[in-house]
């Protein structure tokens, strides 16, 4: 082989080398943003999806069965932890009592957040056959608290988890205006 000829090998060599390397890069590149977005996108998925095979909650107090409220907002991060176990459980229970989920940021739900006392999500709430509250538990729940909790109310007994609190989302403090303080001549009273 002659010194051209060896030369002519080197840069189309190092130009292959340089090309694969950026080829395998950028196949890392996608397949790492590709499973982030499904990720991002089932955890999404799986809260809409459980909302959306929730009961109504005038439905849920109208029927005669056990109902699990649950307090929740899309950009909680600790409600989209638990959603997909809790459209698990949902479709395990769901022929036996009402799962309904209320979610915070619609207004809508301000007189069941006063009466439930609702400060952070997730916050479930669980009533018994006639709407009377058993017992309340915020924050992330495991899966077999919850079960437990949902065995108890089906067979009307006493729920061995109540009051439970983990790891939850705050819910903005309201704006309450201030109201003008009484006054007798410019004077406080």
């Amino acid at each position: 082989m002659s010194n051209s000829e060896n030369s002519s090998l080197e840069p189309t060599s190092s130009f292959s080398k340089f090309s694969n390397i950026l080829v395998a890069i950028a196949a890392v590149c996608l397949g790492t943003l590709l499973f982030f977005s499904t990720r991002q996108s089932q955890s999404q998925v799986s809260l809409e999806a459980l909302a959306q095979r929730s009961t109504a909650y005038e439905q849920a107090i109208a029927n005669p069965k056990p109902t699990l409220i649950e307090f929740y907002a899309d950009w909680c991060t600790s409600c989209q932890s638990m959603a997909a176990d809790n459209l698990a459980l949902q479709q395990e229970y769901g022929d036996r009592l009402n799962f309904v989920m209320l979610n915070v940021d619609n207004t809508k739900w301000l007189p069941e957040m006063e009466r439930f006392q609702v400060d952070g999500i997730p916050h479930f709430v669980y009533l018994d056959r006639q709407n009377q509250v058993l017992g309340n538990a915020i924050g992330v729940i495991p899966k077999q608290i919850l079960a437990s909790n949902l065995d108890a109310m089906i067979a009307q007994s006493p729920l061995p988890h109540l009051e439970s609190s983990s790891r939850t989302s705050p819910l903005p403090a309201p704006t309450i205006p201030k109201q003008p303080q009484p006054t007798s001549h410019g004077n406080p009273i």
